[in-house]
């Protein structure tokens, strides 16, 4: 008997789940009772249970579960069995409806079939808010949608309304985002979305957060935020959905018309930026080369720092070399003793900001130290010497006749030439240098151009690159190309010669300019009603930018595009910088607006290609291009409907209620 008992145990734990040839459990866990009563009222307890009709589990509760109104001290949410416990440590607010969105994280525990979106709610009072608004968040800048962002509500008072309607500004409103908590939250997906749920009737601001102190309010510059001017009136109306039901993965059994509530508004657009670092104060010093030594700073100053040395004389001792914002500053040692001694220290003088956010001089005493030692250096450069004299010793024995070089090499200056082999009529041939020039002989660098079989001196300029990070050791050779033309650029031995009495070689590239017939001309129309000069870029698969042109009369033009297929993104310029720029709350500016073209743009050689783009047609969070959106939305859990195929297999009617 007990044999027997035993034998019916081991078949009965068998055959749980799913057993061989049996059914698998397809159907989702189920909320048989919560306490408190789900949407209930005058609720007094600190702990929520919610009981389910088989055992669940809870995945990653610490970033799906989303709880209404936010809590500052977070509560304990746990999995038991058949159960999840919520227990409260902050004070319950009174006359308070209470939400707990668990997302996707609930699914059964045998099978890992998801329960999908579920959201539990109660009041400390005794009425509920069912109230919801919906909607996306963006990264200003690119359009990519921000996962994991904070999205809360703001009640906005009658006085304030009043005061909006009047013409007033919302700088003073914006105020409340770095004050107060956010009163009702949400946080988005992978796609952006968010829905903010058990609001009351009202008048609301929206912001949207990246809280990285867990205080839920904008109270760092470093954290990211979004906010609108609209303000946000909550509503509903009936409506009806088409709810498609499948039979199988690949069948559709059947589509429904189901009545539902339509909360509204659901297609709140926002753009999220990172405030420009205004603030200014020293960030750090860097010696990786022993020649010079830079100093970082976190915003823009208007004047470079002030640098007296402590343990070297520092009068005359320096070229200094800054970015357009003086953010960063470098500075070359002229003197190679100097350059020789592993240790500076120096008192610097510098712009950094004070609590008023004024700019006012401070002195540090900073030790500024070579990455790597004097001693260092000269062991390394033995090695290199006994090296290249072993290698010497070895032609030696092999060589024929007698070998010249038997001086180890002087170090030469070696600039860096781009826009070799081919460039385009509208190209430049640019020069980089390592470290600062002393001299550059303009009479020795040459340009010839090939005009039937005999080359003629062509005319060029040299010139200081323009764009944001050039210094003066970035140029650029410029001409009047002309297309299909060979040219030839010479430059003679010794014609540059650095701080430190480098000099160069001789230097000697032939190149080609494309014929014009190799090309594509581009032309786009956008339409667009506001105020500001609307830039438009070329950009390829990784939105890198192949060519940028502002809108003059009503197009973008561009010459000279390679062929093949590109991605367009445009900007309004509001200020005339020629760049984009991000918002600040503060100043109640919103970031520069950015659209996508939804369709590639086909270029061909010898085409002219318009395209005529609507910037507002599309709604934003719809407009940049799947392929080119780095955040992909997660994979949504479905049930795997693995029935419906075991059921093919034995050739019979899948039993109802499975």
């Amino acid at each position: 008997m007990a044999f027997l008992t035993v034998w019916t145990a081991l078949i009965s734990c068998a055959r749980m789940g799913s057993p061989d040839g049996g059914w698998y459990d397809e159907k989702p866990p189920k909320v048989i009772s919560t306490l408190p009563e789900d949407r209930g009222t005058n609720a007094k307890t600190k702990k929520v249970i919610i009981n389910f009709d088989e055992f669940i589990k809870l995945e990653n509760a610490s970033e799906k579960v989303v709880i209404s109104p936010p809590q500052i001290e977070q509560p304990d949410i746990k999995a038991a069995g058949k159960r999840i416990i919520v227990e409260f440590k902050d004070t319950m607010k009174e006359n308070t409806t209470y939400t707990i969105d668990f997302s996707d994280a609930i699914s059964d525990n045998n099978e890992g079939n998801p329960m999908g979106n579920y959201t539990y709610c109660f009041s400390t009072g005794d009425k509920i808010d069912t109230l919801e608004v919906a909607g996306t968040v963006l990264n200003a800048e690119n359009l990519e949608p921000v996962k994991g962002s904070l999205v809360g509500l703001y009640r906005v008072d009658s006085l304030a309304i009043d005061s909006i309607k009047n013409g007033a500004a919302f700088s003073g409103l914006n105020a409340l985002f770095e004050k107060e908590p956010i009163q009702r939250v949400s946080r988005t997906d992978s796609r952006g979305r968010f829905i903010i749920r058990g609001i009351a009737p009202g008048t609301y601001r929206v912001v949207a957060l990246n809280d990285m102190d867990g205080n839920f309010f904008y109270s760092s510059a470093a954290e990211a935020i979004a906010f609108d001017h609209q303000l946000i009136v909550p509503s509903y109306k009936p409506d009806i959905r088409q709810d498609t039901i499948w039979t199988d993965t690949l069948h559709i059994k059947d589509i429904k018309r189901v009545p539902y509530t339509h909360f509204l508004p659901d297609d709140i657009v926002l753009r999220q930026f990172v405030k420009a670092q205004a603030d200014r104060f020293f960030l750090k010093v860097e010696r990786k080369e022993p020649e010079c030594f830079s100093v970082f700073f976190s915003g823009p100053g208007t004047k470079l720092p002030e640098i007296k040395g402590l343990n070297f004389d520092s009068d005359s001792a320096f070229i200094v070399e800054a970015t357009q914002k003086i953010d960063t500053v470098t500075y070359w040692l002229r003197d190679t003793i100097l350059v020789n001694q592993d240790t500076l220290n120096i008192a610097m003088t510098y712009e950094t900001t004070d609590s008023l956010g004024n700019l006012v001089p401070q002195t540090d005493t900073l030790e500024v130290l070579a990455k790597v030692s004097y001693e260092k250096r000269m062991k390394n450069l033995k090695k290199e010497m006994e090296e290249w004299y072993k290698q010497l010793e070895k032609k030696r024995k092999k060589a024929t006749e007698e070998i010249k070089d038997t001086i180890f090499p002087i170090k030469r200056l070696e600039p860096k030439y781009g826009g070799q082999n081919s460039i385009a009529p509208d190209g430049n041939i640019t020069i980089d240098f390592p470290r600062p020039l002393a001299r550059l002989d303009s009479a020795a660098i040459h340009l010839y151009v090939k005009q039937d079989t005999l080359w003629y001196n062509a005319p060029f300029r040299l010139r200081q690159r323009t764009d944001e990070h050039a210094t003066p050791r970035n140029m650029e050779i410029i001409a009047e190309w002309e297309p299909d033309a060979e040219y030839s650029l010479e430059i003679d031995t010794l014609a540059f010669e650095d701080i430190y009495g480098l000099t160069s070689k001789p230097y000697k590239a032939g190149f080609k300019v494309n014929e014009l017939n190799s090309y594509s001309t581009l032309f786009i129309k956008p339409i667009y009603e506001g105020e500001g000069t609307v830039i438009v870029q070329i950009i390829d698969n990784s939105e890198k930018v192949i060519k940028e042109a502002p809108v003059v009369d009503g197009v973008a033009e561009f010459y000279y595009v390679n062929p093949g297929e590109y991605f367009l993104r445009a900007f309004v310029d509001r200020n005339d910088n020629g760049k984009w720029d991000t918002g600040d709350i503060d100043e109640d500016l919103q970031p520069e607006e950015v659209y996508y073209f939804q369709e590639k743009v086909a270029c061909r050689a010898k085409w002219d290609v318009t395209r005529e783009w609507r910037l507002n047609d599309i709604p934003l969070d719809k407009q940049k291009p799947a392929s080119i959106t780095k955040q992909k939305a997660d994979k949504q859990k479905t049930i795997r409907m693995r029935n419906a195929e075991r059921a093919r297999e034995k050739g019979i009617a899948l039993p109802e209620g499975l």
